[in-house]
């Protein structure tokens, strides 16, 4: 079979449309003022007007017009925003009790566990085998010392989509605030942040074909919080700095042209994989939700019994396909997954854990690269193993 390069990672990041290059470019060229010296020029004038489409493009599509979007680097300094903002907004509040989810993204885990260098107190929610949040688990936790939970929309690592209605319900019932990081979700899942209760809600650009180094944090209108970056009094006051507006036109674009058919076909794409491997592989395990519908569109998350992932990862990327084991913000060192480790799996299986995440650019002659080579690698690693019945 001729080598072909086929990119599985796109859960990590995606690429940039051409549509959204092209459009970055055009106002690389012609916007190069900064967006605050609307009140001194016209092009600044113009570099503002080009910041608040994008702003209000994102607003309509979560339902935020009784908030702000504030325009960050990313999802990962939205969710620093977001823990540590309201934190130290809320010091002489007597309400300190934040609660996470043990599947949490790093960025949201390791600034819940700054705080407490703050006297603010950290607990962890369980999740069940899929990676569904335990709701007795967090009904056992929340009580009136709780300032805030944060609850991740859907997981990069095995995709699980929580009910975020239904936990905002549980959240506000105690007067707290509700964290979502939907930086795997976002144009993926429907969002009403009116509707399902969220007051924060991190999103991030390089998920959906924009470009990386922009993101944006929704602040609902009664959330006390505090910038943690200081400068000037850009972004509401809440992210000191000069804007992005390249990078913030670029994800404005990557909303406009989103497609639902796209997901249609990504969908479809990871279910003939999926369908595929476990008719020509043995002991394969699916880790997330079972049902598909309860899972983002372009993740498929699986162990192979007897492999290593790493070694997986390996040998695929020398015939071309880049796919990856556990989440790609911690592959560099040798720990076992957090996410399957909160959800009950052995470090065997978290070990041997392989997300394939395709994209609108993925093709069906892609999959059958994928399964061909997939299928071949895991038998010779097994031949290889100890343990393995041959």
């Amino acid at each position: 079979m001729k080598k072909r390069e086929v990119y599985l990672d796109n859960n990590s990041s995606t690429k940039v449309d051409d549509r959204v290059i092209l459009y970055m470019d055009k106002v690389s060229s012609s916007l190069y003022a900064i967006a605050s010296s609307q009140f001194s020029h016209t092009p600044g004038i113009l570099a503002k007007r080009e910041i608040e489409r994008t702003r209000e493009m994102v607003t309509r599509k979560i339902r935020g017009d009784e908030g702000r979007v504030v325009f960050t680097s990313g999802a990962t300094e939205a969710n620093n925003l977001a823990i540590k903002g309201v934190g130290f907004a809320n010091l002489e509040n007597r309400r300190k009790k934040i609660l996470v989810s043990k599947i949490e993204h790093f960025s949201v885990l390791h600034s819940a566990n700054f705080l407490k260098r703050f006297g603010f107190q950290i607990d962890y929610i369980n999740v069940d085998k899929e990676g569904f949040l335990d709701l007795n688990h967090l009904s056992s936790l929340i009580d009136d010392d709780t300032l805030l939970v944060s609850v991740m929309h859907a997981n990069n690592e095995v995709g699980t989509i929580q009910d975020i209605k239904k936990i905002s319900e549980i959240v506000h019932k105690y007067g707290a605030y509700f964290h979502v990081d939907a930086a795997s979700s976002f144009l993926q899942i429907p969002i009403d942040v009116k509707d399902q209760g969220v007051d924060l809600l991190s999103l991030s650009a390089h998920k959906i074909h924009g470009p990386k180094g922009v993101g944006a944090l929704y602040v609902g209108g009664r959330v006390k919080i505090e910038k943690i970056i200081d400068g000037g009094y850009q972004e509401y006051n809440l992210r000191g700095g000069t804007e992005n507006v390249v990078g913030i036109s670029g994800f404005g674009k990557a909303v406009e042209i989103y497609n639902k058919e796209d997901l249609i076909k990504t969908r479809n794409l990871r279910d003939y994989l999926y369908k595929r491997l476990i008719e020509e592989i043995d002991g394969v395990l699916l880790n997330g939700s079972s049902d598909f519908e309860k899972r983002i569109s372009n993740n498929l998350n699986v162990s192979f019994e007897y492999v290593e992932g790493e070694s997986v990862v390996l040998h695929l990327d020398t015939r071309g396909i880049a796919v990856i084991t556990g989440s790609a913000c911690f592959s560099r060192s040798l720990e076992a997954s957090h996410v399957l480790l909160a959800m009950g799996f052995s470090h065997e299986r978290a070990h041997g854990s392989i997300r394939f995440s395709p994209s609108k650019y993925t093709t069906r002659e892609d999959m059958d690269y994928t399964v061909f080579h997939t299928r071949e690698v895991i038998s010779k690693l097994r031949e290889l193993s100890p343990l393995y019945a041959k």
